[in-house]
């Protein structure tokens, strides 16, 4: 086995063409590194929905440029099967440690493959990427970028012609093409021949587009706090504030500028505890010298999720980070108050709250899909999306995916108007509470070292499925992985729960599922506890924060997590 071990490895070696991971692969095998060449010889980087992301590093279970150049083959060759010969794809990438490396890679192959390559001109949001492709009528797009995994990470995501990102039996097709690649000296890569977008071309019309989200004469007093956490959204972002007439963002300085450490943060994710801590701290900051501050918006760093967060008074930070079903359901009611048209969508671990307002609507139809935009942007008709996980699309017809730009200036002139007369977002989702009942969210979400763990979680939430979460009884238990007439399988788990007998919850509902693109276990809760009027919401929200508490340990009790 060792023998086998170390000829793998060098037979990688051989390959790889990036002198980093050469030298780096060299020394374990030098120094006979078992534990390590095992662990990144195990199999090889998987191809799904979610392209792929991992680790950077050597060997096929890492991210680096053999893997990419293999996956890059294995679409352009797809692509070619598609009848799609002689197309553009378009590629992107953001400021992560080899993303320009792995974008240029790419590019290499598919000119190499006979396709077009239009390789965007600097490090760009991945929105900007999405829009692209409809806008260059390209039949495909990659992004590199790990979005908003820890440093060590990157990644590859695929969309094809429509914009959207691809979905089963796509990515099983492409990983068929890339597993098989025999040998990088197969696959060729000349040193040119792809054209690198001018700026004009591709954020110039971005820009352009994004106006389209706002209406004409709307109030843009809108004072914002803004971080890019280390990322690429700050240029693009500010540049569509200036041209639709917001005051320009006070930028969180120390995470203004693109950096693959993310230095100030443990995890580049504006979700993450702590990760917000310089933005409110620059909105106090903001606030003493006497400046005005009606919101925080933060980007991840690939901009396709928005983050907000609201004035808090009572709390020690001074600010609240809204939750992301919060921000929809605020979104939602903007866009019904303008009159949009076409369907509302979300996912089925996001709030049940948009179809209230949907149905409370005239003309809006409301559906729900798998988590993820790969599902989300294939809705028919739809015309205003989100996830809770802070994703939204509020301009299908420009960018078919989440977009952290756009819907960040649908915030700031949804907080403009309710500032004329006087009112905030916070008084908003007070208002959508009365009128639907308050829906509070929640998490249990563990992220662990072994995988092993998360399939045995879920084994005993099937094998035992809980008949009791904080006192409420569970009424459905609905396995995912079989799938319904609605939805496709997928490996999750569904909890109904009835409301209480004395009428202060109406009722509750659970998701748990394996993340999609970390290691972790995600468990998803919501509480609707009925709300009489304005000073019965303390109350309301004391009684749905106590309910949501007791789910979280009595699942984690059924999950042995």
């Amino acid at each position: 086995m060792e023998r086998d071990l170390i000829t793998q490895a060098q037979t990688w070696l051989a390959e790889d063409p990036d002198p980093e991971t050469r030298a780096e692969l060299s020394q374990l095998i030098e120094a006979r590194d078992l534990t390590e060449l095992a662990g990144r010889f195990a199999g090889t980087l998987q191809f799904g929905t979610a392209g792929l992301r991992g680790e950077l590093g050597a060997g096929p279970m890492r991210m680096n440029r053999s893997v990419v150049i293999r996956a890059a083959a294995g679409l352009a060759a797809y692509l070619k099967k598609q009848g799609h010969s002689g197309g553009t794809v378009v590629i992107g990438y953001d400021a992560r440690y080899k993303s320009a490396d792995f974008a240029r890679d790419t590019a290499a192959v598919m000119v190499g493959a006979g396709l077009k390559a239009a390789l965007l001109p600097k490090p760009l949001p991945t929105p900007v990427l999405a829009f692209a492709i409809r806008h260059l009528g390209a039949v495909a797009g990659i992004e590199v970028t790990a979005s908003h995994n820890p440093p060590r990470d990157n990644g590859y995501k695929v969309y094809l012609g429509d914009g959207s990102q691809i979905v089963p039996p796509a990515d099983a097709e492409i990983a068929a093409e890339i597993a098989a690649i025999a040998s990088l000296d197969d696959v060729p890569r000349p040193d040119a021949g792809w054209e690198t977008l001018g700026e004009d071309a591709v954020v110039g019309a971005y820009l352009e587009r994004t106006d389209a989200v706002l209406t004409a004469g709307s109030a843009r007093d809108a004072r914002v706090v803004y971080t890019p956490m280390h990322g690429v959204g700050r240029d693009v972002l500010t540049a569509a504030f200036e041209r639709a007439g917001f005051p320009a963002p006070t930028v969180v300085a120390a995470q203004a500028d693109p950096d693959p450490d993310f230095p100030t943060v443990a995890f580049p994710n504006p979700e993450e505890p702590g990760a917000m801590d310089l933005s409110f701290a620059t909105a106090r900051d903001a606030v003493a010298r006497g400046e005005s501050v009606d919101i925080i918006i933060a980007n991840d760093p690939d901009a396709d999720r928005c983050a907000v967060a609201v004035p808090a008074p009572e709390t020690v930070e001074g600010w609240r980070m809204l939750r992301g079903d919060e921000v929809g359901a605020l979104l939602a009611e903007h866009l019904v108050h303008k009159a949009a048209r076409g369907t509302f969508a979300t996912t089925i671990v996001s709030s049940s709250l948009l179809s209230r307002i949907a149905a409370a609507a005239a003309g809006v139809p409301y559906e729900e899909t798998l988590t993820g935009f790969k599902w989300l942007s294939r809705v028919d008709g739809m015309r205003y999306a989100y996830e809770e996980a802070l994703g939204y699309c509020v301009d299908p017809d420009g960018v078919r995916d989440k977009d952290g730009i756009t819907a960040a200036l649908l915030v700031a002139e949804l907080t403009a108007e309710l500032k004329e007369s006087g009112r905030t977002l916070s008084d908003l989702l007070d208002d959508l509470a009365i009128e639907h009942g308050l829906h509070a969210t929640d998490q249990l979400s563990v992220r662990v070292e072994d995988l092993s763990l998360i399939g045995a979680a879920m084994r005993r939430l099937r094998e035992a499925p809980p008949a009791v979460l904080a006192g409420l009884h569970v009424v459905s238990a609905e396995d995912l992985s079989k799938g319904s007439q609605a939805l496709p399988p997928t490996d999750g788990l569904r909890y109904q729960l009835a409301g209480d007998e004395a009428g202060s919850v109406s009722g509750a509902r659970v998701i748990v599922r394996p993340s999609g693109t970390e290691p972790k276990l995600k468990c998803y809760l919501e509480v609707v506890v009925p709300v009489a009027s304005a000073v019965a919401l303390d109350d309301a929200r004391a009684r749905a924060a106590s309910v949501l508490a007791a789910i979280k340990a009595d699942l984690a009790g059924a999950a042995g997590i």
